[in-house]
């Protein structure tokens, strides 16, 4: 029989699949939803469906580095929690993603995310969490080398022109540990300069100084925040005596690059009131 738009519509409604997942469900017993919905919860697909729409914030940063230290790959893959990080499945599944991401250096995070969704939903299936493919960047370069945090939660690649893997290495640790916006004040995004500008702005205006004091506390302020995020105006964190400026010139080094991944970074967390929940179901 022919499966009618609206069928697909509400089976998707009621199961969270994609419309080919749904329209082949309804054609495998002729259109009756409620069949479809039971075949698809044999399968699995509308348990690991219903997980779609849960918040995976927690997870791994994984970096894939050739043995030349010429070509990386950075990866975040989310769990919804830490005790599902340290799943062995999750981590090999992450190790394999990484591993295909760094084999096809032009692939996108949505082929990526095609080529892998039979292993994703089987994982859903297995550790009973949603799991995200979020984020991948692949960086090239004369010497590449990377810094990734014990616990896997930030990890970062750096790129330079000149200098040594050693240097890398380092500046990559820094890099971790500091955050950095941009290489340097002059790389800052005019919308995010703009945006401090209004908030110091409207701060020095509370103080009610005159305007022209009020100008210079915001340059003064302005000329801070470039400094404390912008990487080569910052103090290095293993010789605070020295700027990481500094640093390069002396090891003949300039970088061309860098990117930090930290786990659940921009994502809206949600927090639970247990309490008011326990309250609502009780009906209080």
């Amino acid at each position: 029989m022919a499966i009618s738009a609206a069928l697909v519509k509400e089976l998707r409604e009621r199961t969270g699949l994609g419309m080919m997942e749904c329209k082949n469900a309804l054609t495998d017993v002729n259109g009756d939803i409620e069949q479809a919905i039971e075949a698809l919860r044999k399968s699995g697909q509308a348990k690991a469906a219903k997980k779609a729409g849960r918040i995976a914030a927690e997870g791994i940063i994984y970096v894939k580095i050739n043995d030349k230290k010429n070509q990386a790959v950075i990866l975040e893959v989310n769990c919804e929690t830490d005790f599902a990080s340290r799943d062995t499945g999750f981590q090999d599944f992450v190790k394999n993603t990484a591993q295909i991401a760094f084999n096809h250096h032009n692939i996108t995070i949505e082929e990526l995310k095609k080529q892998l969704e039979s292993e994703r939903q089987s994982l859903i299936q297995k550790i009973g969490e949603n799991i995200t493919i979020r984020r991948l960047m692949h960086l090239n370069g004369p010497i590449i080398n990377t810094y990734t945090h014990g616990n896997n939660r930030i990890a970062v690649i750096v790129a330079l022109d000149t200098g040594t893997h050693q240097i890398a290495h380092d500046i990559a640790m820094h890099i971790a540990a500091t955050n950095p916006e941009v290489i340097q004040a002059s790389d800052m995004p005019h919308d995010m300069l703009e945006k401090e500008k209004d908030i110091f702005k409207a701060q020095a205006l509370e103080s009610g100084k005159p305007a022209d004091i009020i100008d210079k506390m915001i340059a003064g302020r302005i000329k801070k925040f470039l400094s404390e995020n912008s990487l080569v105006e910052q103090a290095f964190v293993k010789n605070p005596e020295q700027t990481i400026a500094q640093l390069l010139t002396q090891h003949n080094a300039s970088i061309q690059q860098f990117v930090r991944y930290e786990v659940g970074e921009g994502i809206a967390k949600e927090v639970v009131d247990f309490a008011a929940e326990v309250r609502e179901q009780a009906g209080l």
